[in-house]
């Protein structure tokens, strides 16, 4: 009944790879004027590390709500804030906020490869990432990256 010889094999759908993202530079051209301090393509690979552990352990916060109310009940932590929201009038509170509190933040390029590091399928426009001894190490030295970053005026 099917033909023997004639089997058609399906196209895949080509999956991203690194070579098809846009490179730091390109991400950068796109963020928001407010966008400061803004970590270094070193320490955005970094943050993003943390921000992947943090998400395996449960030890994050997603979104702006989420975060907000995080903050404004005390929580201590890390803040990483996506650079290219659409609009920025969404986040302009939060580095406010973040200052309030004493609660370090940092903004990054990307909120796609931002979401991606939190293990979700979309976009995330900020996390906090809370302090745990299972990456104690390396949230200690983006934390103090974080800190030698000139603070925006």
């Amino acid at each position: 009944m099917g033909k023997k010889g004639d089997e058609s094999v399906a196209e895949e759908p080509e999956t991203p790879s690194k070579k098809d993202r846009p490179s730091y530079e390109e991400l950068v051209e796109v963020i928001a004027a407010i966008a400061k301090p803004l970590a270094s393509r070193k320490l955005t690979k970094k943050l993003y590390r943390v921000v992947k552990k943090a998400a395996k352990g449960k030890q994050l916060r997603r979104g702006v709500k989420d975060v907000t109310k995080a903050i404004r009940k005390g929580e201590k932590g890390l803040v990483v804030i996506a650079g290219n929201i659409s609009p920025i009038d969404v986040i302009s509170h939060v580095p406010v906020l973040c200052e309030d509190q004493d609660v370090p933040y940092v903004y990054v390029p990307a909120r796609e490869d931002l979401g991606t590091a939190s293990q979700t399928k979309r976009p995330t426009s900020m996390v906090l990432v809370k302090r745990n001894s299972e990456y104690e190490e390396s949230y200690a030295a983006c934390l103090a990256e974080i800190k030698g970053l000139p603070v925006p005026i």
